[in-house]
C-alpha cells in the first residue's frame, strides 16, 4: 500500500513538472543601448521602483520565474529579487555536461548549513562541521523531456551511497529575499537525514 501511494505521489509530481515552463533558465542581456543599463525593478512594471541594474553585456543571468503575461522575468540582485523586462533578455539555454547536471549548478541549505556544487562531474559537498568532500556521481538521470531540469542523483556518499532529487519549485534560502527556481532533497548516505535546500544555475 505504501509503495502504491509513493508511486502515485511521484506520478503526480512528475506529470505536473513535465508540463510546466522550463524555468529557471539562463539569459543574456540584449538590445540595451550603448552607455545604458537594464533596470531591475521591484515589481514587473516599468513604473516600479528600481532595485539595481544589469550591464548591457551581462551574460548568464538566471531568470527564475515570469509574470503571468510572460513579459517580465524575476532575477536576483544582491540579497533580493526583482524584475527585468524580457524584451531585453535573450535565452541562451542551460549547458548540460556529460554527467547530465547543469554546469555550475550550486545548491545550499540551512539548519544545518551545507552546500553542494557540480564540479567536473563530482559533487563538492561542504559544511561548517566537517571537511569538504568530493563525491563521484554515479547516475544523474533526467526524464528525457527537452528542457526538463529534474534530476535523480545517485553518488558515492559519506559512509554509503547517497541520493538526491533536484526539481523545479519556488524556493527560499530562509536568509534573504532572493528567489530560487530549483529545489533539492539530498541524503549523503542511506542512514543520513534528508537535507532540503535551493539550487541556482548561476552563482
Amino acid at each position: 500500500m505504501k509503495a502504491k501511494a509513493l508511486a502515485l505521489i511521484c506520478a503526480i509530481v512528475f506529470s505536473t513538472n513535465a508540463t510546466a515552463q522550463p524555468l529557471p533558465q539562463l539569459y543574456d542581456v540584449t538590445g540595451v543601448g550603448v552607455g545604458d543599463q537594464l533596470n531591475i525593478r521591484a515589481e514587473p512594471s516599468a513604473d516600479a521602483a528600481p532595485l539595481g541594474t544589469l550591464p548591457r553585456d551581462a551574460r548568464a543571468i538566471e531568470v527564475v520565474a515570469l509574470n503571468e503575461a510572460g513579459t517580465w522575468g524575476q532575477v536576483n540582485t544582491a540579497e533580493a529579487s526583482g524584475w527585468v523586462n524580457m524584451r531585453y533578455m535573450d535565452e541562451r539555454g542551460v549547458h548540460i555536461d556529460h554527467y547530465n547536471l547543469p554546469d555550475g549548478l550550486f545548491c545550499m541549505g540551512t539548519e544545518p548549513f551545507w552546500s553542494v556544487q557540480n564540479i567536473g562531474g563530482r559533487l563538492h559537498y561542504d559544511t561548517p562541521d566537517a571537511p569538504a568532500r568530493d563525491m563521484d556521481i554515479w547516475i544523474a538521470q533526467d526524464s528525457g523531456i527537452e528542457g526538463d531540469l529534474r534530476r535523480m542523483l545517485q553518488f558515492a556518499g559519506i559512509g554509503g551511497p547517497g541520493m538526491g532529487f533536484i526539481y523545479p519549485a519556488q524556493c527560499s534560502d530562509g536568509m534573504s529575499d532572493r528567489a530560487y527556481g530549483l529545489a533539492i532533497s539530498l541524503m549523503t548516505a542511506p542512514d543520513a537525514p534528508m537535507l532540503s535546500g535551493c539550487c541556482t544555475l548561476s552563482r
